[in-house]
Order: structure tokens, then sequence, then C-alpha cells
């Protein structure tokens, strides 16, 4: 069965909070496939001084774009997801303010806490970015 998750309902499944929850929604999908949505404004932290005159959305947070989709097919596990790595990241056309950018995420392979995944982010259907990456579940520090 699909399952589509507002903003709000994110924020139950994913440790990530404002600012930083960068999904308007997700959409989990019985294929193993998660799908996410974040309508740029040009308002966002990220996009006010990259580039003053000319705002684009940073290839970092569009990678981080990915991997919070990709942390939708993990809902309900134990742990916060860290980035481990990233491989064969590749920009094929700028993302703007007045654009929503759109994300198709897969996990590839799993062995105990790590994770691998691969993903993809369009505007318009049109490829913006292409990633590989790997993340760990740990566990919260002691005082954070």
């Amino acid at each position: 069965m699909t399952r589509t998750y507002t903003h709000e309902e994110l924020k139950q499944l994913l440790p990530h909070r404002d600012p930083m929850l960068l999904l308007d929604s997700a959409t989990l999908a019985d294929d193993g496939v998660a799908r996410g949505r974040l309508a740029i404004t040009g308002d966002e932290f990220f996009c006010q001084g990259h580039f003053p005159g000319n705002p684009l959305l940073p290839g970092v947070i569009q990678c981080e774009i990915l991997a919070q989709t990709c942390c939708v097919l993990m809902g309900g596990k134990k742990g916060t997801p860290v980035f481990t790595g990233l491989t064969n990241v590749k920009f094929r056309r700028p993302v703007r303010p007045g654009e929503v950018f759109e994300t198709e995420v897969r996990l590839t392979r799993q062995r105990g806490q790590f994770f691998w995944g691969a993903g993809a982010g369009k505007v318009g259907g049109e490829l913006c970015v292409q990633a590989e990456f790997s993340f760990a579940l740990v566990d919260a520090q002691a005082g954070e």
C-alpha cells in the first residue's frame, strides 16, 4: 500500500526538524521506492546567499534532500542517520526558486546499521542530480 506523509507527519518518522527538514511531503511505495517533494520558494536560509540576484538550490542541499527521502524507507528504525559517503554524484541542471524539486530513491543494500542507496532529483521531469550514498544509524550522544 502506498503511503504519503505530510511535512508534519514526517516529523514523526524522521529525526530532522525545521529548518533542516527539507521535504514538504514524501511517498513510500510498495515497490520499495520513496519519492519526496520540496517547493523551492527562495526564502529558504540556503538560498539567501547562494547567490544574491541568482539564487540556486545548493548541490549539497540537493544531496541532503535525497538522503532524507531515503530515510523515509527506514521509517521507525532506531538511531540517527548520518552520511558516511557520497559517490557518483552528478549535477545536470540548477534548481531555482519557484520550482518543485522531486526525488526518487531506493535502498540498494544494508549491512547491520549501514545502508546504501541511490536516487535522483528532478524538476518537471528533467534530471537535476543523481547520486549514490551511504549512511549509518548511530545512537544519539549523551547530552545532546
